[in-house]
Order: structure tokens, then sequence, then C-alpha cells
């Protein structure tokens, strides 16, 4: 299975058996020594996963964090772990000892359904009070597998997770602080919006009359979004058909085989590599993928005449290919997913032979 997959599966089987789970060390047994698996650590192995490890808090021996996982014999990631009914809450500064002692730059406090991540952003070997990230495994988003991947064995790079942390970690605070002001606007955020509209003095009275307007208003605009982008993904929904119906020319084999097909991890990776590198020049949400049994088409505004490349990764040699005006392919050999970057500017030229062609000509 995807590594999505083998997530999916682990949150399914804890909704699914967390009533069953009386004691602490049985919510460890049954979901957060799989969790650990599913990243790629051999939890059967000391050397990977130490048990009960050893964090001596000075003159206080004998202290251990439930879970040292390591990589190339060093410590990576210390877990501490609840029974799944208690709250997380309560136990943080306890987590927050074990971090002080230990070499590690990342920290996971969970019962076995919410998982929090911690590191050391504000100051250096000391473990920040408010997590960078979480998530709940029973309601886990594409967005948030797409994330836990850099935690696998094959993947962890501190430095990548620590840039990743930093962006994750006031992102939340930031939506947490807006959230605030849509469900009850601070005074502050009223009088930032009334004093741009209302010639008057603010008095306590216009303030009180300003609040409601202003909370109405921010809903009102969230629901005016929402409705727009309902009816743009209609639209596209709508030309999208119309383009099945008058496709272009498709190799019989491949077009028998397109609903055979799986949009695999790797080609998931892919599409959000040549996503990334679109999307600073349009709306990401313009660049869909169709897969077909030989390849993962790219396309702008999912329409297949509006092809930006197509991405050959199910065999042992991996091409890149874009097409030329009359829908010629150019092949290029890619030695990995992440080669994909390398030929940025050739992708951005070819988006903009659809979106804006003076501007691909000067390019």
């Amino acid at each position: 299975m995807d590594f999505i997959d083998v997530i999916r599966a682990l949150g399914e089987k804890v909704s699914r058996l967390k009533d069953t789970i009386q004691t602490e060390e049985a919510t460890k047994n049954a979901f957060v020594m799989p969790f650990i698996a599913a990243l790629g650590y051999d939890v059967f192995n000391p050397l990977e996963v130490i048990p009960e490890f050893v964090a001596d808090l000075g003159i206080k021996k004998g202290e251990k964090v439930d879970y040292c996982i390591q990589k190339d014999g060093q410590p990576i990631i210390i877990v501490e772990c609840k029974h799944w009914k208690e709250e997380l809450n309560v136990h943080n500064s306890q987590l927050h000892r074990y971090f002080h002692v230990c070499s590690t730059r990342f920290g996971i406090l969970t019962n076995g359904i919410i998982y929090r991540f911690y590191t050391d952003l504000e100051e250096p070997n000391k473990m920040d009070d408010k997590p960078f990230w979480e998530f709940n495994i029973t309601e886990i988003s594409d967005a948030s597998v797409f994330e836990l991947k850099k935690y696998q064995k094959n993947s962890f790079d501190v430095d990548q997770i620590v840039s990743a942390a930093t962006e994750l970690k006031y992102t939340r605070e930031i939506k947490k602080i807006v959230g605030g002001e849509f469900s009850s606007p601070s005074e502050q955020f009223v009088r930032y919006f009334a004093k741009q509209i209302y010639a008057g003095v603010l008095t306590a009275k216009v303030m009180e009359q300003f609040s409601p307007m202003v909370k109405k208003s921010l809903n009102q605009y969230v629901s005016d979004q929402i409705s727009d982008r309902l009816k743009s993904a209609l639209s596209n929904e709508a030309e999208a058909s119309k383009v099945e119906r008058d496709p272009l020319p498709q190799p019989a084999e491949e077009a028998k085989g397109e609903s055979k097909t799986e949009f695999t991890e790797q080609e998931q990776e892919a599409f959000f590599i040549v996503k990334s590198i679109l999307r600073t020049k349009i709306d990401g949400k313009r660049i869909f993928h169709r897969d077909t049994l030989r390849y993962l088409n790219i396309l702008l505004d999912n329409n297949n005449r509006k092809t930006i490349c197509r991405l050959y990764l199910n065999a042992s040699k991996k091409y890149l290919a874009l097409l030329d005006e009359k829908g010629k392919e150019n092949k290029i050999e890619i030695a990995s997913i992440d080669d994909i970057y390398d030929y940025s500017d050739l992708l951005i030229h070819a988006l903009l032979r659809f979106e804006q062609p003076a501007e691909a000509e000067l390019t």
C-alpha cells in the first residue's frame, strides 16, 4: 500500500478499536507503535526505536521517555505517549523536560489519536511551549499526510523539517487569530475598518454599532468567495465534459487502460512539484492531472487540449515530456522526480504558451 493508504488504514483502526483500549500500554502497542512503523522505522530494532529511553534530569535519575527514534545512531525524535482518553495539554511540561536533556530537535506528544509535534524554533535546545503542528489520525487530510511524509525514515531531513515547521507554526497561529476575529471581532480589529469608512468620532456607541457589521461583512465575504469557487468548479467541470465529448486522438490501449490506472504516491509527489512550480504564475487550482496507463498528464484548466507536460514514472527509466505546438513529445530523462525542479523554466514556458502567448515568445 502507498503511505497515504497505510496512514488512513491506521486511522480507521484507531476509530474502530479505541473503545476496547483500556490502558496507556495498550494505546502504545495498538496505536503508537504501528504509527512509528508506518514511518518506516523498525519498532523491534533497538538501534532504531528505543522504548523507555532514559532521559535523566540533573539529580533526578531514571526519567524515561516512551520512545526515542534514532537514525544513524543519533536520536532524531522522542515520543511521549498517553492513554487515548487523556487530554494532552496537561502533559506538555513532561515532554518539555525530556526534550531539554535529549539531543533531538523534534518531540511528539500523542494519545494515539492526536499527534502534536514540537521543536525549538523560539530558543535553541528548549522546546517551544506550543506545538508547531498537530493532526487527528482519524480525520487526517491529504495535506497532513503529505507533510507527515517528511518524517519517514527514507526522507528524514532536519533542515527541511525545521524550515517547514517554521511556516506551519506561524501559519497555524495566524489562522487562530483570524478565526477569533471572524467569530468575535476585537475592538482594535473593528476600529481598523470603522476609521476608514466613518468620518465622525469613534465613540463607544459607534463602535458598538460597527462590531456586528464587521462580523457580518467578514462572514459574507467568505460566503461570496465559496460561492465564486463553486461557480468556477462547475464551469471547469462543464468545460471538461465538453472536452471529453470531443477528445484528442488517443491510442486505444491508453483509453482502455485509463480506468485501470492508479494515481501512485510517486505520481502524487511529481504532480505537487509541477504544481508548486506553476503556481508562481497562475492560481494552483487551475492545474489538474489525468492518469493514463503509460503516463500522467498535467493539464491547465482540466482541458486535455492544454497539456503542460506528461510524466512517465511507472517504468525503470523516468521521463518528463513536453509537447511542442504540433503536439509532438520531447522527452527528457530524469533520475528522480526531484529533477523536475531543474526544468522549471521549460514548464513555465509550456504554461505561458496557453496563458500568455506573447510572454512565452519572449521567454
